[in-house]
């Protein structure tokens, strides 16, 4: 499969990963179903769109015609059979629940046509163990984004041990489409991110254990000196 070849993305969770996802995939041009587990998830996840979308409309970042014609790209549903049975990616954003998440790649390696690519949000589990779910480890891989999805420019692309050089592209070429940045690291848990920030909020711990520093001058510090936006303890308890 090709970029040329993608026309609809399915995304797997409503909440804010998810639906930051959404709005990328929609204001890429492409037609997006967002499905979660209840009416009430979905349409608040729909909700977060239009709102991230009027906020961009506001400050003069894209038109209002866009922003309509992106919006209008979007369904919600609580059927995954809807949301992935024509659809030639699907991003999987939910719990970081290793057993939900092989249950569901199973349920969507059933479901997806065999030519389709499944890609996980994870941030911290291998790649090629939620591969194992599927019959799919060539068209399986990690498409790790940052929150706000729709804001932060990286995503962190994991290659799992059968993951071919044919999906890897796509999702690169997927990921620039998206006006993202994709940068390839090697499975392992936690990847690159994940492990350093979780060092750099270890660190952080262990100076202030020492009484070197408080919390929150610790994070003060970070940002200050280093021109971080934001401290390790801080970024570290946003993300939990």
């Amino acid at each position: 499969m090709k970029i040329e070849d993608i026309k609809k993305i399915a995304v797997l969770g409503s909440g804010i990963m998810g639906s930051g996802i959404a709005e990328c995939a929609a204001k890429a041009g492409y037609k997006v179903v967002m499905t979660d587990v209840s009416d009430e998830l979905v349409k608040h996840g729909i909700d977060n769109i239009k709102t991230s979308v009027n906020r961009i409309v506001n400050k003069g970042k894209i038109t209002k015609a866009d922003a309509d014609a992106a919006l209008n790209r979007i369904k919600g549903t609580t059927d995954v059979r809807e949301a992935a049975r024509d659809a030639q990616v699907v991003i999987e954003a939910i719990s970081e629940d290793i057993g939900l998440k092989k249950r569901v790649f199973k349920e969507l390696d059933a479901i997806c046509p065999k030519e389709s690519v499944i890609a996980s949000n994870t941030s911290a589990i291998m790649i090629t163990d939620l591969a194992s779910a599927t019959k799919r480890g060539d068209r399986f891989i990690g498409m790790h984004f940052f929150s706000p999805a729709q804001i932060m420019k990286l995503v962190e692309i994991i290659k799992g041990a059968e993951t071919s050089e044919e999906t890897f592209q796509l999702i690169r070429d997927l990921s620039v489409k998206f006006n993202k940045v994709p940068i390839a690291v090697n499975d392992a848990p936690g990847f690159f991110t994940t492990r350093y920030i979780t060092a750099c909020a270890a660190e952080a711990i262990r100076l202030f254990e020492s009484r070197i520093a408080g919390l929150k001058d610790i994070d003060t510090m970070c940002k200050l000196a280093f021109n971080f936006p934001a401290g390790p303890i801080e970024l570290r308890t946003s993300l939990v």
